[in-house]
């Protein structure tokens, strides 16, 4: 009992009257988190992704001033082959409170690590074209590389990645990490190649990605007849069949492996998760990835060189419970985090 009361009277003394962090892991974040003893509440203030901060940019004259990341909302579906709806996802994303700000697993918080905002929506010249919104998002994206700052993007439809591939890799082709469903490498249809099915094929033909340096992950369902160009070309596919045979972490290694020391790009499809966990998308597809097993994955890829990343087909009209976005806004989260390890910003 001697021992239990001086153990007690110990404690009370360092941690009973003031919030004050003595292990020096947790002194690094909360320092920065806390002012005055206290922090943002998270339902507060304008709603940004992840409660960064907000810098509005005016597309017309851009000053990013010492930005490195810039998480820009693409709000368009109008490449959608099923049910539209994700044209309201940046603002589902961006309304989901209690996202960090710390990583305890990579052990960072990127708002405060990186020098990052949300900055707003990519400028729309109309609401109705789908190839005239694809070079609005390209403008807007490569306005944002010529600024030396890194795109996070959020959609919108997975078309949107085509025009951001073309802006992310004007200057040489760059690898990619495709965490999704579907391989998304259809030739065109229904007189178009500008859909959310064929933006990596349209990406490699353009010459902005390489396939030697793609591997995309989770891929299943019904449409693996349209998917020839991904092994015709070289990219590595993993099924979600073969996920549980070879773990998570095997998938990491080959991940790892296939993209190499070079600049590469991650692309988040919520479709990639099982709508047991994330129903609201516009092609969902059972036997998806865990949200567990997502974060495992994205966590496993601390350190690769990105230089852009987007989060696409959050569709929460079809969610009652939020769900989706939450999911959504978790791997922003984390993609963000990653991003303080990047050699990109070393």
């Amino acid at each position: 009992m001697v021992e239990f009361n001086e153990r007690l009277a110990a404690l009370r003394a360092q941690f009973a009257d003031s919030l004050e962090f003595h292990d020096p892991k947790f002194r690094k974040v909360g320092e920065k988190i806390f002012s005055g003893g206290t922090r943002l509440a998270p339902y507060s203030g304008i709603s940004t992704f992840a409660s960064l901060p907000l810098k509005t940019i005016d597309f017309n004259a851009p000053d990013f001033g010492e930005l490195q990341v810039a998480v820009v909302g693409v709000p368009m579906d109008l490449g959608v082959s099923n049910r539209p709806g994700s044209r309201f996802g940046p603002r589902a994303i961006r309304a989901i409170e209690r996202i960090g700000p710390y990583n305890h697993v990579l052990e960072c918080a990127p708002a405060f690590d990186l020098r990052i905002a949300d900055i707003g929506d990519v400028p729309f010249k109309s609401r109705y074209r789908l190839e005239q919104s694809h070079d609005d998002i390209q403008t807007a994206i490569a306005t944002v590389v010529a600024a030396g700052v890194i795109p996070v993007s959020v959609g919108g439809d997975h078309s949107i990645t085509h025009p951001i591939l073309r802006a992310v890799g004007r200057d040489r082709p760059v690898g990619l990490i495709h965490i999704d469903a579907h391989c998304d490498t259809g030739g065109p249809f229904d007189q178009t190649k500008f859909h959310h099915g064929g933006p990596m094929r349209n990406a490699v033909l353009d010459g902005v990605l390489d396939p030697a340096r793609t591997i995309q992950i989770g891929i299943r369902g019904p449409s693996e007849y349209l998917w020839e160009f991904s092994y015709a070309s070289g990219m590595t596919v993993i099924h979600a069949e073969e996920i549980s045979g070879l773990a998570i972490k095997a998938v990491i290694r080959k991940a790892r492996e296939i993209v190499g020391d070079g600049p590469t790009y991650l692309s988040f499809d919520v479709d990639s998760v099982d709508p047991a966990f994330a129903p609201g998308t516009g092609t969902p597809e059972i036997g998806g990835l865990t949200t567990r097993e997502v974060l495992e994955l994205i966590r496993g890829l601390k350190g690769v060189n990105l230089v852009g990343a987007d989060v696409v087909e959050v569709a929460p009209q079809y969610d009652a419970t939020t769900n989706t976005a939450q999911v959504g806004a978790q791997v922003l989260f984390e993609i963000l985090s990653l991003l303080t390890f990047s050699p990109s910003l070393a």
